[in-house]
């Protein structure tokens, strides 16, 4: 999101810009480290061009993709952050040809984010933050899920998923694609039901973006 990225930039030291494909890559050191920073764009396709563009046009050795979702499972509140280990496209169904939610020619439904990206990150998110942090799956799909209705059916067709968002599992794919390590944290704006909407623009700006760059500019100063 746009507000993520106005919190993230001030952080960036000798700041020079890329524009790409309508992207802006803001690349720079934050903690001495070799940044880029860029807006995904919103949707699995967006996410998937950007997360291209970061890996083959500015070869970034690792991707960490931030932002927020709705929880799913019991537990999983506003204002938490979860962090992934695994990703999966709940709206992903070539049945009868593949099985429901496989990626069809790649034999797998999940995708796994890199273990020690996931670790540091939930580290910093527990130092820097003071939010209760969840590891597990989280599930992505090009629809904002918005009801309590459609909630309770993730939650059936898929028990263990702590969270659910637009992008994750489409950047976990073409990471994998790369051979590329990635991690995706997330902070919870919402249970994502009948009341997702109320006040999202608000929970970005003061909540999201702030724990975004609590988030990041920690790991990178332990990195």
């Amino acid at each position: 999101m746009h507000e993520e990225l106005r919190a993230l930039l001030p952080l960036l030291n000798d700041r020079h810009t890329v524009r790409l494909a309508g992207r802006d890559f803001h690349h720079g050191l934050i903690h001495d480290q070799p940044v880029v920073l860029v807006l995904s764009g919103i949707g699995k396709v967006a996410a998937t061009t950007t997360a291209v563009l970061l890996m083959h046009a500015h070869d970034v050795s690792r991707l960490i993709f931030t932002g927020v979702a709705g929880g799913l499972a019991p537990g999983v509140n506003v204002g938490d952050v979860v962090v992934a280990r695994q990703l999966l496209q709940h709206d992903m169904d070539a049945s009868p040809l593949f099985p429901r939610f496989e990626v069809p020619l790649t034999g797998r439904s999940r995708f796994d984010a890199d273990a020690g990206l996931a670790d540091a990150l939930a580290a910093a998110a527990q130092r820097s933050t003071g939010a209760r942090v969840h590891q597990g799956l989280i599930v992505s799909g090009d629809r904002f899920v918005a009801s309590a209705a459609d909630s309770a059916a993730l939650r059936t067709l898929l028990p263990d998923a702590l969270a659910v968002e637009m992008e994750g599992a489409a950047v976990a794919q073409a990471c994998a694609d790369f051979g590329r390590p990635f991690a995706v944290v997330r902070t919870i704006s919402d249970r994502a039901d009948d009341e997702a909407h109320l006040d999202f623009a608000r929970f970005i700006e003061e909540v999201a973006s702030a724990t975004t760059r609590a988030i990041v500019a920690d790991w990178l100063a332990n990195t």
